[in-house]
């Protein structure tokens, strides 16, 4: 029987860079479960791609992950534009509406996921104090009084020998949405279905993406457009959130009528569309784990909470629930001042609960009222809505308040996610 200070069960963004922060700020002994191998780089372009804001930019800067990212690939854009189909509204974000920020090269970046999970991977691999354990799925998870007790199933591989169990101080569930475990403490989920399902895909516009993101309002939906090479900078990652009926339609048209539709539905702003790879369709559910805590085990990432993508926030939500959870553990070994910490302090997690969960309810409240605001089509609400998105055109300092929420200038961050970590 093996023994760590902390399991983290799943190797995703936020799982790796929870161990990350971890091993950055302590000398615990770490322990990541998850059999989901690891995709290596290709020339082909990964459909899921995340909008990673400047907070997040500056936590993998301070793990010294964020230049192993640019030596792949990623695309910063200094604009966006978005506007309303069925009205006349308009809103046209510019790094120049930051002011005198520093080092304000960009709004943010969009990066493969696969190529963030990769960087993070490898490094990840690189440090001694981390352990993977990625052979067998996990059979079950016992709470003791000091320690966790996690079992795994044998291995469908009849070559691979049996995996003992490990015994750990504090769980961490980063495994998703659909969270294993999530249902092994039995925290109840408050669901809301946004009755939207999302279509991801990769396009080549023929007028270029213009370091510019992209989002127009459809009746149905939002699409964003999302630039992605900066080699090919005609090549962007498409969004598309709609009704489940209309969702099932565009998936059966043929790659020359979808490409046209979607040149429509941009009102030809990007030129003539190019459907360049498969569509890949989801469905869309606003998750909020009651508690984010439970005894010794916590939850982070979407296995806490999934919200609607139309801000492209999702990732940066649980990218800095790693980074206040490993900041939580830090403080809380630092106060203690003993080898043999009680890293399951029942006041520091409840305190890092309450605050992550506040800020995911606030970012669901806002995705919400976004919604239903572009979801009404009646003539008069869309001529009132038109003048308040001019009116927030032209209001420079409000333009800059929203933009520096986006990217996470203006909340209380984590200090691996400050431009100082000290």
């Amino acid at each position: 029987m093996q023994k760590f200070d902390v399991l983290i069960v799943g190797a995703g963004m936020v799982g790796l860079t929870l161990a990350l922060a971890l091993r950055k700020t302590t000398d615990l002994k770490i322990a990541i479960a998850d059999i989901l191998p690891i995709n290596e780089i290709t020339p082909e372009p990964d459909v899921r791609v995340s909008a990673i804001n400047i907070a997040s930019q500056t936590l993998f800067e301070n793990l010294n992950v964020w230049s192993d990212i640019k030596s792949n690939r990623l695309q910063s854009y200094q604009k966006m534009h978005i506007w309303d189909k069925e009205g006349l509204g308009k809103l046209d974000f510019s790094i120049d509406d930051l002011g005198s920020f520093p080092q304000n090269e960009s709004l943010g970046w969009i990066i493969e996921n696969k190529v963030i999970r990769h960087a993070l991977w490898l490094k990840a691999q690189a440090d001694e104090g981390i352990s993977f354990f990625t052979d067998h799925k996990l059979a079950s998870i016992n709470e003791g009084d000091s320690e966790v007790f996690i079992n795994f199933n044998a291995s469908l591989d009849a070559n691979k020998s049996a995996q003992t169990p490990i015994i750990a101080k504090l769980v961490i569930g980063a495994d998703g949405a659909n969270s294993w475990v999530r249902q092994q403490i039995a925290i109840p989920m408050i669901t809301r279905d946004y009755d939207h399902h999302a279509i991801v895909a990769t396009i080549i516009c023929s007028q270029g993406h213009k370091n510019t993101a992209w989002q127009v309002f459809l009746p149905g939906g939002p699409l964003a457009f999302l630039p992605l090479f900066p080699q090919n900078s005609a090549t962007c990652s498409i969004v598309y959130s709609t009704s489940p009926e209309e969702a099932k339609r565009l998936t059966a048209l043929s790659n020359k009528d979808f490409a046209k539709k979607l040149t429509a539905a941009s009102d030809g702003k990007l030129g003539l569309i190019e459907l360049v790879s498969e569509r890949f369709t989801y469905p869309l559910t606003m998750r909020l784990a009651q508690d984010f805590v439970k005894g010794r085990v916590v939850l982070i990432g979407d296995a806490a909470h999934t919200i609607h993508p139309l801000a492209g926030q999702g990732v940066n939500l649980g990218l800095l629930d790693a980074a206040a959870l490993a900041q939580s553990i830090t403080s809380l070994i630092t106060a203690q001042g003993a080898t043999d910490n009680n890293l399951a302090l029942p006041r520091v997690l409840k305190a890092f609960s309450r605050e992550r969960k506040s800020e995911a309810i606030n970012m669901i409240v806002a995705m919400e009222a976004i919604k239903q605001t572009f979801g009404v089509q009646q003539e008069g609400v869309k001529l009132l809505r038109g003048i308040g998105m001019s009116l927030l055109d032209n209001i420079r300092p409000a333009k800059k308040l929203l933009i520096e929420k986006a990217l996470g200038l203006n909340n209380s961050l984590p200090k691996l996610a400050s431009k100082d970590p000290n």
